[in-house]
């Protein structure tokens, strides 16, 4: 199932209000982690699925990369995207990263952020990225951590005052859908577990490279919450290569 929720005013005007909407990789608690997985830029044709605003499409051109596309399914998503970051080398395609399809060996790095938890077959998308990269390309993504998403509703629990207790984990080798709620919304995403994640890769002709269950940065356990997060993975990271 392809659920297109950015395009939704009432979740996208939520979405735009988050740190990292607004802040871009700078707000991203994740970046400090992730920026390191990224290989050089310098020459390399890039790729973005669920690029959302940009960033990280800005950030390849920025860093040598020749060209960037970026593709998301959400118009809402592109419509920024393009405003705030439509640099000359970059292009933005708006379709599901389902149907991705370009030809072989189309680019030398393939980036997804915070994306792939919304599609259902991981193994299509390692099988579509493998064919789309050169060889020795990389591949390097980021998810929301099986942890995270296992019990579905994505929230702690509370004692009777409001004060957390601890992050439930249940129905970890379930695989599939789970109704999240997210931004005070009900979001459609899919529940894998590591295994699924690293196996899959290894499948599909990839050497992993890296993986990372990132804290925040340290600079950002100031703000409200942020603390919390140190208790539980909430994302996970993992760099790969074509064989």
């Amino acid at each position: 199932m392809k659920e297109n929720k950015y395009d939704d005013k009432i979740f996208f005007d939520k979405y735009s209000q988050m740190d990292r909407s607004i802040k871009g990789l700078a707000g991203a608690g994740e970046w400090h982690a992730l920026k390191k997985m990224l290989p050089c830029f310098a020459g390399k044709r890039f790729l973005d699925l669920g690029c959302g605003f940009g960033w990280h499409c800005a950030y390849a051109v920025e860093n040598g990369a020749v060209s960037a596309v970026g593709v998301d399914i959400s118009a809402n998503m592109l419509e920024r995207a393009r405003r705030e970051n439509g640099l000359e080398k970059i292009t933005y395609l708006c379709m599901p990263i389902e149907d991705v399809a370009f030809p072989a060996a189309s680019f030398d790095i393939v980036l997804s952020s915070l994306a792939l938890h919304y599609v259902e077959s991981f193994s299509d998308i390692c099988a579509r990225v493998h064919r789309m990269l050169s060889p020795g390309g990389t591949f390097v993504f980021s998810v929301e951590h099986p942890i995270f998403t296992a019990q579905g509703a994505e929230d702690w629990y509370y004692d009777e005052d409001g004060s957390i207790l601890h992050w439930p984990v249940d129905h970890y080798f379930t695989e599939g859908r789970r109704n999240a709620n997210f931004l005070g919304e009900q979001v459609l995403k899919y529940h894998k577990t590591l295994t699924t994640y690293v196996n899959t890769l290894l499948l599909a002709g990839f050497e992993l490279n890296g993986l990372v269950e990132p804290e925040p940065d340290a600079g950002m356990l100031g703000l409200p919450g942020m603390k919390d997060e140190l208790r539980r993975p909430m994302m996970l990271l993992v760099s790969a290569v074509k064989r």
